[in-house]
């Protein structure tokens, strides 16, 4: 499982404009397959944080991951939740199981966050493409812009919980990034300093999803990448007001790559994981 995480994560860190390569050194080789233990080593509530805010919206990176990984995880018995303020939160209540934030401060976020770990009393807990909370207390996106107004405090949950978590990105100005601080500081952006036991980077956050599940597949031995189709979810989140993060447009796209380019990533994630292994992808 080793050598396979290893070749899983380098095929979520094509294409990468980010310095996430240069990252991944600071970084334990394995990552996806632990994450992906870390699921089926911890079944029950599984809360899912996820959306970004860009332009008075959110971006399509990071949720489309976090529909991917809520039907998934849902055909694998758990019961995922979805964690994340307006305007992702009334658009993801229509069709998945939702707990929404509050956009308000640290202080006030401190009570609602310890309310909801008692009412949900989460197994795990996994943030992709959350922003984090940065050393002097605010939030900043990847043009060193506070957004921290616009940001609901999703950190709390990895703080104040008992149970492992898991944290996705692609930037350094993510949840989970505290866990390579030190290598982010030499990047142009301010990092966030939120840690995590599991942090997976990628070029494109909802690869990182991708590369989690893939290890899944390896693990369960079944085709979960099935159970997901990553161009309807961009089409549903698109027409609800969702933008790519890079472009800002309102298109079918995640960090400026359109999302065939997500599929061909699946495509080679599926043939690395049953290449050596035939007909486990059938197994259902």
């Amino acid at each position: 499982m080793q050598a396979l995480s290893e070749q899983i994560e380098d095929v979520i860190l094509q294409h990468d404009n980010r310095g996430m390569r240069e990252l991944r050194k600071s970084l334990s080789p394995g990552y996806c397959c632990r994450a992906a233990r870390l699921i089926l080593d911890n079944p029950g509530t599984v809360l899912i944080g996820t959306g970004f805010p860009v332009s008075g919206s959110f971006e399509s990176d990071g949720p489309i991951g976090a529909i991917a990984l809520y039907r998934v995880l849902t055909e694998l018995n758990c019961d995922p939740v979805m964690v994340c303020a307006p305007p992702i939160s009334r658009i993801l209540n229509r069709n998945f199981r939702t707990y929404e934030l509050p956009l308000v401060d640290w202080e006030k976020s401190e009570p609602v966050v310890e309310s909801a770990l008692k009412e949900l009393a989460p197994s795990l807990i996994v943030s992709i493409e959350r922003p984090g909370v940065t050393a002097d207390g605010s939030y900043y996106n990847m043009h060193r812009k506070d957004i921290s107004r616009f940001t609901a405090k999703f950190d709390l949950f990895l703080l104040k919980s008992r149970c492992p978590s898991i944290a996705v990105g692609d930037g350094g100005n993510e949840i989970g990034m505290g866990n390579v601080r030190a290598a982010v500081i030499a990047m142009d952006i301010i990092p966030a300093i939120t840690t995590c036991d599991e942090l997976v980077i990628a070029s494109v956050s909802n690869w990182g999803a991708y590369g989690i599940i893939a290890a899944l597949c390896r693990l369960v031995n079944r085709d979960l990448f099935d159970i997901f189709d990553p161009q309807t979810i961009a089409n549903y989140l698109v027409d609800n007001g969702c933008v790519d993060g890079v472009t800002t447009l309102q298109e079918s796209s995640e960090d400026g790559f359109p999302i065939s380019v997500g599929l061909e990533i699946i495509d080679q994630l599926r043939n690395l994981v049953f290449k050596d292994q035939p007909g486990g992808e059938q197994s259902r």
